[in-house]
């Protein structure tokens, strides 16, 4: 495994198996924890769990004017983070090349899937608006961090609890009720499931850290709940052939059942009787 770790791979995937005895196709064990356990001080948020995986989310609620080019129009900021403690290959300091990767995918997986439309975040037109800032931050890193990251954010976002604010006409402020809230409108649930590549020809499903770096290539493919298909990542390697991306998109379809299941599970299980 140490001397030559492409051929010890490629034993146990000529016999359909990896190195950690999951099946080609196969997902590591993957828990959430919605809510107050996560982050306190958060308005919403979510701690997931992919294999060795972590990811934490938070999301910040706050009012701001709206941008002058969409006045009724509010704001979502994701920021994803890669620490120095959550593996070694990542360093201190001002955020690097893959850690802002993950954070324009999260982006554009919220515009494209159309996660939360951002006309519903606008208070009052050109007045105010909420601003949505979502950190993602990996506390431990073995691989797929974009299927924990979109995640963690579905589930901190499913997490928020907006209170009601009015703005008062005689004095033009704005007047915030906290005893009043009201959960976000999610309208679409996007998940992501990635996959790694191996020899130009091999799939294998929510690859680790050691995967992905002796793997050709990577794809991940993000669909919402009607099966429809929000985004495809594929930041170069080798190419796939349209059989294998509609296996991956089939593959993803019951990805996504599997992890709306388990969120509805774990909101069920906190939402007061």
């Amino acid at each position: 495994r140490t001397v030559e770790p492409l051929e010890y791979y490629r034993r146990f995937l000529k016999e359909n198996c990896r190195p950690d005895g999951r099946e080609l196709g196969e997902f590591r064990t993957t828990t959430v924890n919605i809510g107050k356990c996560s982050i306190t001080t958060a308005d919403g948020s979510a701690l997931v769990k992919l294999g060795n995986t972590t990811v934490i989310c938070g999301v910040k609620a706050e009012l701001a004017a709206p941008a002058a080019d969409s006045a009724n129009k509010g704001y979502i900021v994701p920021n994803v983070e890669l620490p120095s403690l959550c593996a070694e290959r990542f360093r201190s300091g001002p955020p690097g090349e893959e850690a802002q990767a993950a954070s324009q995918f999260i982006a554009d997986v919220i515009e494209n899937s159309q996660t939360i439309v951002k006309e519903d975040l606008c208070i009052a037109s050109g007045k105010l608006a909420w601003v949505l800032y979502c950190d993602i931050i990996c506390l431990d890193y073995d691989g797929n961090l974009l299927d924990a990251s979109v995640f963690a954010l579905l589930a901190a976002l499913k997490n928020v609890q907006l209170p009601l604010v009015m703005i008062n006409e005689e004095t033009g402020l704005s007047e915030v009720n906290l005893k009043q809230k009201n959960p976000l409108l999610i309208r679409k649930h996007p998940v992501a499931t990635s996959f790694a590549i191996f020899d130009d020809t091999l799939l294998i499903v929510d690859p680790t850290a050691e995967e992905e770096d002796l793997a050709t290539g990577t794809v991940t493919i993000v669909t919402d709940e009607e099966g429809r298909l929000c985004s495809v990542h594929k930041p170069g390697g080798s190419p796939l052939t349209g059989a294998k991306l509609q296996d991956c998109i089939t593959r993803a379809i019951t990805r996504h059942k599997e992890v709306k299941k388990l969120i509805d599970k774990v909101i069920k299980s906190i939402t007061p009787k």
